[in-house]
């Protein structure tokens, strides 16, 4: 069994509240124009004109060469965390990127592919049977941006 897992709320609330991000800055407000702003904690396009947050995240405990950070999306407001073990609704795209990682947080060579969305759930159950990963993160197929993290449920 798998789960797909949000940001944590606590970096989330951080990043709402002003914290500075991966970069340093604080994230930019913006007002979204609908489709194609997943909001990365409640795993929900954010709605058109609602408040968002755009920000550099590295999704990993500390910088290290494999730690890799780029723009993501958060809702402006508190949001409730989504994540669960059906895909989530910000997966729009018809593929995206797989990748697996160590519990040192480093790129496990060979389990990254591009995969269609509706494989992730098999393909993510297929790469978890290796020891030697512990999470996986799912990329845009096209920017590489960060989406989710999935973990053993």
């Amino acid at each position: 069994m798998i789960r797909f897992t949000p940001i944590p709320t606590a970096i989330v609330r951080a990043y709402q509240a002003g914290g500075l991000d991966a970069n340093g800055q604080t994230p930019e407000r913006h007002l979204s124009d609908g489709p194609g702003t997943p909001c990365r904690h409640c795993l929900q396009n954010i709605p058109k004109g609602a408040g968002m947050l755009i920000l550099a995240h590295r999704p990993f405990p500390a910088p290290q060469p494999y730690a890799e950070l780029g723009p993501i999306f958060l809702c402006a407001d508190p949001c409730e965390a989504g994540g669960g073990e059906a895909i989530p609704a910000i997966l729009t795209s018809p593929e995206y990127i797989i990748r697996g990682y160590s519990a040192e947080h480093r790129i496990i060579y060979g389990t990254g592919a591009v995969v269609a969305t509706a494989t992730i759930p098999a393909e993510a159950e297929t790469r978890l049977t290796d020891p030697r990963i512990a999470y996986l993160h799912i990329r845009s197929a096209r920017n590489n941006c960060y989406q989710l993290r999935i973990d053993r449920a």
